[in-house]
This record gives structure tokens, C-alpha cells and sequence, in this order.
């Protein structure tokens, strides 16, 4: 690296080539001493994304990048980001409808190769949306023809079933994905694990009553309604009528449900709730088990939400008012 420039608080050097320095590094200056990195504060990258702009969506996982103007600032490439179930581009079709971050940010297939989809933005923030990493990736209207165990999940299920005491299957879609579990837990014949059913997809939503039935048949199951995936996949002004189609299913099948997705969320993360998520937690109290996330403030929002519970309990019982 070479110092370009002195300020009040120190000196701004310009690498000639990608470097990582990380906090503990020792730098070297020629004729004077050595110092160590201090700690660096995370900084995380995102590409920024507009209502118009394209970006790519490609079948490897090479780290995402920004757009590339390249010589021709005029025709610049478009920014590129990874998928890490590659497999789901087979099944997309131009003029399909695609959703990253939870719906914050959502485009339309425009084009379609062997190797990557090109997708034009149509909804963002209005100030422009940052697509971070790791975020995901919904397809609310394509007919996905994948397997809810892949090829990667059925040699770790011989540990899960001997260690574990739920199996959970996320993409639970259709009655076969069930039985295909069920069937290899017999395989394994170590135990029988309770089985629990993330419901996050309109095909799962579509096809619940029939896989309820497949899920009756293993000696102990259970639901998790997904709200946060459910309402990117059917739309946020449908997710109240399906939770609550979810909710009567599953009491009159004798299933227990988990209230999932960002419950208590602000209060679990920045120490302080809104009174929207009260209210959502309190409705929480109809589900037999409610699903909270990491945050600084967990044990506050365990505490908050052990009060709700409690208090709920001499006016409700499930569905049902007391």
C-alpha cells in the first residue's frame, strides 16, 4: 500500500491489489516502525438497487458484485448475485414474478439462459434498495419441481434421527415430500422424531389439507406457519385470512402449530416494542408454541412475551374465547 494522504486522526493509504487486513496485522513502514491493526468496525456490503436497473441471477456462488461500467461507461454490465439452490432456475419462465429480501425488493424474469436469469426491478424503497447477502429468495408463482429433501439432507438424516428429538422439513409443499420423509426416517429405524412442517409457500398453503393427512400418519407432528415467506408468497394482504385457515386446520387435525417470523421482533433486537407487535404476539397465544429470534434484548422479550401468554390464557383458548 502506498500513503496518499496525512489527516487529523491519521494516514489513508491506496492499495495496489485486493488485501484483507484484519485486526492484529502488522504493517511495515520502510525506515520507521511497525504497528498492528486495531480493531476494524464490520461494514456490510450491498448492492444498491433501484426501480428499472437489471441485475443477474446466476447458477454459481461467486460473491455477489456491483454494477460494472467497465471502458464503456455507456453500456455498463449489470450487477450479479449468487443462488445457493441453483436447481430452481430450470423451473422459472420469463414474465415470472421474483422476490429477494422478504419482498422489499421484487422484478420480472425478462430473460433466461442456461447458466443465469436477468431480472428488471420493479419495486424497491423509493430512495433505491440495498440487496444484501444471504438474503432470500421467493417465487411466489413458479411451479418448482424440486424434492422437499434434497440430495445433501437424506445421508444427515441417519444422525438426526438417532441425536435429535424434531425433524424439521422446510418446503413441506406437497403430500409426497412427507411421505419421502417418512419413509426414510423407517429406513433409519433408530426412533421416531417428532416431525414439524415449515409451511412457507403457496404450493404448501394449496396442498395443506392433503399434507396433513401424510403427516398423521408418523406418530407426532407439528406446524410451523411461516408468516414472513407466506406473505411474500400470497401477499401481505392475504396472510391474516391464511394464518387463520392454518390455525383452524391444524386444531381440528389435533396438530400443534408454532407462531412464527419476527415476533416481538423490535423489542428482542433494539429493546423497545411497538404496539403492532404486541398485538401480533398476543394473537400468538392461539398457536401452542411461539417462535421468537436471536437479538441483544432476547431475555426482555422473553419476559414481555411469558406476561402476554399468561395474561391471554382467562380469554382465550386457542380459537376459541373463554
Amino acid at each position: 500500500m502506498k500513503i496518499t494522504k496525512q489527516t487529523d486522526i491519521g494516514y489513508v493509504a491506496k492499495a495496489r491489489k485486493t488485501s484483507y487486513l484484519v485486526p492484529g496485522t502488522i504493517l511495515y513502514c520502510p525506515k520507521k516502525n511497525e504497528t498492528i491493526v486495531g480493531n476494524i468496525p464490520s461494514q456490510e456490503n450491498f448492492i444498491p438497487l433501484k426501480t428499472g436497473d437489471i441485475v443477474e441471477l446466476n447458477r454459481d456462488l461467486t460473491s455477489g458484485c456491483r454494477k460494472d461500467y467497465g471502458k464503456l461507461k455507456n453500456q455498463p454490465s449489470p450487477p450479479v448475485i449468487g443462488c445457493t439452490l441453483p436447481e430452481v432456475l430450470d423451473s422459472v419462465k420469463t414474465g415470472e414474478p421474483i422476490l429477494f429480501d422478504d419482498g422489499k425488493i421484487s422484478g420480472i424474469v425478462e430473460e433466461k439462459d442456461d447458466n443465469s436469469l436477468k431480472i428488471r426491478i420493479t419495486h424497491t424503497n423509493p430512495q433505491g434498495g440495498k440487496l444484501k447477502s444471504d438474503k432470500g429468495i421467493n417465487l411466489p408463482i413458479t411451479q418448482l419441481h424440486l424434492p422437499a429433501l434434497t440430495a445433501n439432507d437424506i445421508p444427515i438424516l441417519d444422525f438426526i434421527v438417532l441425536n435429535a428429538d424434531i425433524v424439521g422439513l422446510s418446503f413441506a409443499n406437497k403430500p409426497q415430500d412427507i411421505k419421502l420423509l417418512i419413509q426414510q426416517i423407517k429406513q433409519i429405524d433408530k426412533g421416531r422424531p417428532f416431525i414439524v412442517l415449515k409451511i412457507e409457500t403457496r404450493q404448501g398453503f394449496e396442498y395443506l389439507l392433503a399434507t396433513l393427512l401424510e403427516a398423521m400418519k408418523s406418530p407426532s407432528c407439528g406446524v410451523i406457519i411461516a408468516r414472513g415467506d407466506l406473505a411474500v408468497e400470497l401477499g401481505y394482504e392475504r396472510l391474516a385470512e391464511v394464518q387463520e385457515d392454518i390455525l383452524w386446520l391444524c386444531e381440528a387435525s389435533h396438530i400443534p402449530t408454532i407462531w412464527a417470523t419476527q415476533v416481538l421482533e423490535n423489542l428482542a433486537k433494539q429493546g423497545a416494542s411497538t404496539r403492532a407487535e404486541i398485538t401480533d404476539a398476543v394473537m400468538g397465544h392461539r398457536a401452542e408454541c411461539v417462535m421468537l429470534n436471536k437479538g441483544p434484548h432476547i431475555l426482555d422479550a422473553l419476559t414481555v412475551l411469558d406476561n402476554i401468554l399468561h395474561r391471554m390464557e382467562k380469554h382465550q383458548f386457542k380459537k376459541h374465547p373463554c
